[in-house]
C-alpha cells in the first residue's frame, strides 16, 4: 500500500487508541480499529517483563508509567 503507513494513535476526542493505516497527509484511512484494551495491556506487560518504567512528555509536562503489583 504505497503512501499509507500503519500507526497507533490516541483520539483527542474519545481517548481511545486506534490502529490502522494513515494517509500521507496524516489523516486516518478508511479502516481503523479500536485497540485500547489490548494496547494498554501490551504496554503494561512489556514494562513488567522488562522491569522498566517509561517516561513521556505531554503538553510540556513529563509523566511516568510503571507497573506495580497489587497486594
Amino acid at each position: 500500500m504505497k503512501g499509507k503507513i500503519f500507526k497507533v494513535g490516541c483520539s483527542p476526542i474519545s481517548s481511545k487508541l486506534y490502529a490502522g493505516r494513515v494517509l500521507e497527509n496524516g489523516t486516518w484511512g478508511k479502516i481503523k480499529h479500536d485497540v485500547t484494551d489490548s494496547a494498554v495491556g501490551a504496554v503494561a506487560m512489556h514494562l513488567l517483563q522488562r522491569e522498566e518504567k517509561m517516561q513521556f512528555d505531554y503538553q510540556g509536562k513529563t509523566y511516568e508509567i510503571k507497573v506495580e503489583r497489587v497486594k
